[in-house]
C-alpha cells in the first residue's frame, strides 16, 4: 500500500519539507542526546517503559485497527502474526525497555588506551553514531526497540514504520515521547515519519541532506533489497534469513528433535526460523524418519531430496530453488549430506550468512562447524531462533546485520556506537 502524502489527519503535506524538517530536528537532538548523562537516559527509558504500560489499552485499540485492515486485504498468517499485539506482547516490549535501561552506558567508555614513547596518551573511546534512520515493516515493536536502543547509545532516530503497523507505531511512539518529556530530554530524539507515503523511504535513503548517518532496514526481502540498492548512506541489514540446522552423526536424536522443532515451528515468520534441515548420512537410518515425521505431524510441509522422500510419502520433491529459499512459513527443505564438511559446503553455497546450527555430541565436529561456517551467528546444540538481541542479553535489537563491516549479528546498543581517538599530550610536536 503506497498510501498518500498525508498526516494522521489526512491533510495534504509537503513531504519533502516535512522530511527535511525532521532531519534538521533529529540532527539537533542528536547533539543533545550525545551529551546526555547516563542517568538522564536511564530515567527517560524507565519513564518510557512505565508510559508504555499505561498506554496498553490505546496501543491495543490502534493495533486492532491495523490487524483488521491487514486481514481485509488478505494478508498472510505470518504477516498477521508479526503485526498482532496483545497484553503479553506489550508487556514484553516494556520489559525489554527495562533491560536496555539497565545495560551499561556505552557512550564515553574507553575501549583501549596506551602511551607512546613520546609521552602522548592515546585512548579509543565509544561515541554515538549520530542520527539513525530505521525503515521497517509490520512489526510495531520495532518502534520501541529502535527508539530505546538508539537513545541508550546516544543517538537520535528517525522511524519510518510500515503501512501495516501505522496506527500501532503511532501509539507506541506517543508513549516514548511522553517518557522523553518526563526526563526533560528532547522529544525530537525519537521521531516517527507521519505518513504512509513510500516516497518518504526514498528521501530517507538519500540521507535527508546529510542528516542521516546510517540506515537500518527491518522487513522483507523486497524492502531490504531496495534499501541496499538505493541507500546513499551506510546500511546495517540482512537480505535473507535462510537458516540451517545440521544434525551430525554424533547427534542425540531427542535433542535433535527438540532443537529442530523449535527452530522451525516456534515462530515460522521470524528471520531466525530454520528453513533447511541437513542430516548426516551416517545417521539417516535412525534420525531422518523421526525428524521428518515430527515436522509433518506438526503441520510443516517438507520438501526433500530422494533420501528424504523415501522415508515418508507426504514429502514432496525439493527443487534447486528450495535450498536457497527463505520460506517464513511452515515449510522446510530437508537434505541428507555426507558429514560435517558437506554440511558446511551446503551452508556456504546456499545460506545467507544469518544463523546456522549444528546438533552434535562430538566437540571436534562442533568446533569445525563453529569455525568454518561464515555466518553472523553460529550455534551448537541450540535453536536458531535464539538469533535475537533480547536473547543475547542486549535487551532488544534494531535488526540483524549479516555484513562484515562495523556491526554483525544482532544490532544492539554497543553496535549503535562508533569510536574516536582522544590524545592527551604535554606540548609534543612531530619531528
Amino acid at each position: 500500500m503506497s498510501g498518500s502524502p498525508t498526516t494522521t489527519s489526512s491533510r495534504p503535506i509537503d513531504l519533502a519539507a516535512v522530511l527535511a524538517d525532521i532531519g534538521r530536528r533529529a540532527r539537533a537532538a542528536a547533539r543533545a542526546i550525545g551529551q546526555a548523562s547516563a542517568t538522564d537516559k536511564t530515567e527517560a527509558l524507565a519513564a518510557m517503559a512505565e508510559s508504555l504500560r499505561g498506554a496498553t489499552p490505546d496501543i491495543l485499540a490502534a493495533n486492532a485497527e491495523d490487524v483488521a485492515e491487514a486481514r481485509s486485504r488478505g494478508s498472510t498468517a505470518a504477516l498477521l502474526d508479526r503485526l498482532r499485539l496483545d497484553e503479553k506482547r506489550v508487556a514484553a516490549i516494556a520489559d525489554g525497555i527495562g533491560v536496555v535501561a539497565a545495560l551499561p552506558d556505552p557512550v564515553g567508555r574507553v575501549i583501549d588506551a596506551w602511551t607512546r614513547p613520546n609521552g602522548m596518551r592515546i585512548e579509543r573511546v565509544r561515541v554515538p553514531l549520530g542520527v539513525v534512520g530505521v525503515i521497517y515493516e509490520s512489526r510495531p515493536n520495532v518502534t520501541a526497540d529502535a527508539g530505546v536502543l538508539c537513545l541508550k547509545a546516544g543517538n537520535a532516530v528517525i522511524l519510518r514504520g510500515g503501512s501495516d503497523s501505522f496506527r500501532s507505531s503511532r501509539a507506541i511512539h506517543a508513549a516514548l515521547v511522553e517518557g522523553l518529556h518526563s526526563a526533560d530530554l528532547p522529544a525530537d530524539a525519537i521521531q516517527l515519519v507521519p505518513t504512509r507515503d513510500r516516497a518518504a523511504v526514498g528521501m530517507m535513503l538519500a540521507g535527508l541532506g546529510g542528516a542521516i548517518d546510517v540506515i537500518v532496514p527491518r522487513g522483507g526481502k523486497d524492502l531490504v533489497a531496495r534499501v541496499q540498492a538505493e541507500a546513499r548512506v551506510p546500511v546495517f541489514a540482512h537480505l535473507d534469513g535462510n537458516c540451517h540446522v545440521y544434525v551430525d552423526a554424533a547427534a542425540d536424536l531427542e535433542m535433535a528433535k527438540t532443537v529442530v522443532l523449535n527452530a522451525k515451528m516456534r515462530r515460522t515468520g521470524v528471520c531466525g526460523a530454520a528453513e533447511t534441515l541437513l542430516v548426516d548420512r551416517a545417521v539417516a537410518a535412525t534420525h531422518l524418519a523421526p525428524l521428518v515425521r515430527m515436522l509433518l505431524d506438526a503441520g510443516c510441509a517438507v520438501r526433500g531430496d530422494a533420501a528424504t522422500r523415501a522415508v515418508d510419502p507426504r514429502v514432496t520433491a525439493a527443487s534447486e530453488e528450495d535450498w536457497s529459499t527463505e520460506y517464513l512459513d511452515a515449510i522446510i527443505a530437508v537434505k541428507v549430506v555426507d558429514g560435517v564438511g558437506d554440511a558446511i559446503a551446503h551452508v556456504e553455497r546456499y545460506g545467507s550468512h544469518h544463523t546456522d546450527a549444528i546438533v552434535t555430541a562430538d566437540p571436534t565436529a562442533a568446533e569445525r562447524f563453529l569455525a568454518e561456517v561464515d555466518s553472523a551467528i553460529v550455534v551448537h546444540n541450540a535453536s536458531t531462533q535464539f538469533a535475537d538481541g533480547g536473547e543475547f542479553g542486549f535487551g532488544a535489537e534494531i535488526g540483524i546485520a549479516t555484513g562484515r563491516m562495523h556491526a554483525r549479528g544482532p544490532v544492539g546498543v554497543e553496535q549503535l556506537t562508533t569510536f574516536k581517538y582522544r590524545i592527551r599530550g604535554s606540548g609534543q610536536t612531530r619531528p
